[in-house]
């Protein structure tokens, strides 16, 4: 059975986000990231997230900055439109509809465009994205189809913590905690490669599957 999202994703908020914010209203670094470079708007959002500092309006901005720009035909470009669609839609909870369709199809070209780029960003993205959204707003995959390709990215990846995290947290929402463990100890052991919210994010997962504080995997 599938866990609820809000227990597993961290900062996730119910509220509906306000439009239209303005510069002076979002923090000043990213309203200082490279007006052009949709690269540079997404990652300056995923510093404010990963120190726990990005507001509805930050991710609303970012968002919003990236889709007024031209497609440059980029994975780099498909991807930042894909994963912010995806920011804005974890705040709007049952009204994100439209955003996980952005999400999923933008995340699709981006794969399509460069497989390999950042180290399979839009495979961990996608994978996530069917296992975790709801069925009937997607159209091109369901939670199997995430499974699998995550399952596949671990396979290539088997040394990067964030793709054990993101297959221990896709087992978790699907009820199947036994087969959790395994990935998330394995990216308990890599935590100094983890961003902060990612690590809060696997201590929560650790307690949901049983395996207790991320110092138990190693049976200390």
């Amino acid at each position: 059975m599938r866990r609820s999202l809000s227990t597993l994703l961290l900062g996730c908020l119910s509220a509906c986000v306000p439009r239209h914010p303005i510069a002076s209203e979002v923090s000043p670094s990213l309203a200082q990231a490279e007006a052009g470079d949709a690269l540079a708007i997404y990652d300056g959002l995923e510093r404010l997230v990963a120190e726990g500092r990005a507001s509805e309006k930050d991710r609303v901005f970012a968002y919003e900055r990236v889709q007024a720009l031209a497609d440059d035909g980029s994975a780099g470009y498909a991807f930042a439109r894909g994963a912010l669609a995806g920011r804005v839609a974890e705040l709007r909870g049952a009204n994100a509809g439209g955003l996980v369709t952005q999400s999923e199809r933008w995340g699709r070209t981006s794969l399509e465009r460069d497989p390999s780029f950042r180290e399979r960003a839009a495979t961990r993205m996608l994978g996530s994205l069917y296992v975790m959204a709801p069925a009937r707003l997607l159209k091109h995959g369901d939670s199997e189809d995430g499974l699998e390709m995550l399952e596949k990215l671990v396979a290539e990846l088997p040394d990067d913590p964030g793709a054990r995290l993101r297959l221990g947290q896709a087992y978790i929402h699907l009820g199947d905690d036994a087969p959790a463990v395994e990935h998330l100890c394995a990216a308990a052991a890599g935590r100094a490669r983890l961003r902060a919210d990612e690590g809060k994010l696997l201590d929560v997962l650790l307690r949901e599957a049983g395996g207790g504080k991320p110092n138990d995997c190693g049976g200390e």
